[in-house]
């Protein structure tokens, strides 16, 4: 199968074409920088879509980069970097005269209002109710395809929860303090805290493109790509330091966190959902790592 993939020089794509190149697949993977194996967006923009059987979109701008302040044209960055990539992606598919079998976009979860206590499954109705859920509607939206040209192409949308994973993602940022020991809960701590493993999303993807398991439709099937155990930003930071043989002693209150993030940002780490990957279960998916233990030790094991 040959696999086309938005953003797949970053963390989740790293992981993503090394699985399917293990697999077997061809991979090209667009990005900003042309080189082997490679076509840059702006190839995309000015030329037809390669010809290929999956598209797969990853690429979006870190909303959670330390080093950026929380302004406006960042949050424009945020956005574009995840509007315009899906709307491009589609646009080549549309107009493709010979149109991938499988159209994969991997969102989140901040469709979910935050609740303690309910758990939201694929099924789940929402509306927006912020600016993380109308970046979801907007970026779900920029990814469907015309109802004329869905007859032979399966869309799927991934919903993923925080990726844990070695050498990126939410860990990259956290190993640090955690190693000195000035780890602690956000916030109360209470706050649903839904993750997964990288090796798990790419999986989950990998499993997406099998088109026996999910026929073409002309709307999109919901996966949430999430593990199956719910934790609490608490039980998380027990088990990081637990792992870790450090203590998690100091809390970072939510005042700081809006200080330092913008309260927009740091609502994502003081608020959370619990989420339930039923459908995806249901599609016969296994994880590699349904739980924080085996999950952790892994990412820590170098």
């Amino acid at each position: 199968m040959r696999v086309l993939i938005g953003g797949g020089s970053g963390f989740i794509g790293r992981e993503l074409t090394k699985l399917l190149k293990d697999k077997g697949h061809e991979v090209t993977i667009i990005s900003r920088q042309p080189g082997p194996g490679r076509i840059t967006w702006t190839d995309l923009e000015s030329a037809s879509l390669p010809v290929c059987d999956a598209v797969v979109n990853l690429a979006g701008e870190n909303i959670l980069n330390p080093l950026r302040r929380w302004s406006e044209s960042y949050k424009s960055e945020v956005f574009n970097s995840r509007l315009n990539t899906t709307r491009s992606l589609t646009c080549a598919i549309t107009s493709s005269k010979a149109p991938p079998q499988s159209w994969i976009l991997i969102t989140g979860i901040a469709c979910y209002r935050p609740n303690v206590q309910t758990p939201y499954t694929e099924d789940s109705e929402w509306t927006t109710f912020d600016l993380w859920s109308q970046l979801v509607k907007e970026w779900e939206e920029a990814g469907r395809l015309p109802a004329n040209t869905t007859k032979n192409i399966k869309q799927v949308v991934i919903r993923s929860g925080v990726v844990l994973g070695q050498g990126g993602g939410a860990i990259k940022q956290m190993l640090t303090p955690f190693w000195l020991g000035l780890g602690g809960r956000l916030g109360s701590g209470n706050q649903p805290f839904p993750w997964i493993h990288v090796s798990d999303l790419a999986g989950i993807i990998a499993h997406s493109l099998d088109t026996s398991r999910i026929p073409a439709s002309s709307q999109p099937e919901v996966f949430n790509g999430v593990a199956p155990a719910l934790n609490t930003n608490r039980e998380f930071t027990q088990e990081l330091g637990r792992v870790l043989k450090r203590p998690t002693l100091l809390p970072l209150p939510e005042f700081f966190l809006r200080a330092a993030l913008g309260w927009e940002r740091a609502a994502i780490l003081t608020q959370g959902q619990r989420v339930v990957p039923k459908r995806t279960l249901e599609s016969g998916f296994q994880f590699q790592y349904p739980d924080l233990t085996s999950a952790l030790r892994q990412i820590l094991a170098r």
